[in-house]
């Protein structure tokens, strides 16, 4: 199992509901970006790990809200698959070319999903 993976199933196994895990696993994304956001200079090549762990969560999260069993409208689903290609794009951007203002995309987006996922 991915580090990703294996960071979400932790997360899932405890009292949280699917949405909250989706929700504080997303957070916990976020934190590592604004981290590196905060102090680019010393970021040190954890820009690349964050930026991975972003991408798995992305990966599952988009795998299970588009997953022919899901649930979800047909419109939700395609807006989840969408918003994760924005993010897939945005994180290969930021590893060919590295930027702290790139990362405020990112991590807005995992606040936002995070807070919808929340209410």
């Amino acid at each position: 199992m991915s580090y990703g993976a294996s960071a979400y199933a932790r997360v899932a196994q405890t009292a949280l509901s699917p949405r909250e895990a989706e929700a504080a696993v997303l957070i916990k994304a976020a934190s590592r970006l604004q981290v590196i956001q905060a102090d680019w200079v010393n970021q040190s090549g954890t820009l690349n790990e964050a930026l991975n762990f972003n991408q798995k969560v992305w990966t599952l999260i988009a795998g299970a809200a588009t997953a022919p069993e899901s649930p979800l409208p047909i419109e939700i689903k395609t807006n989840i698959a969408q918003l994760a290609a924005f993010v897939f794009k945005r994180i290969i951007d930021t590893m060919i070319e590295p930027s702290s203002e790139k990362l405020s995309a990112l991590i807005n987006v995992n606040h936002q999903i995070a807070a919808g996922l929340r209410t």
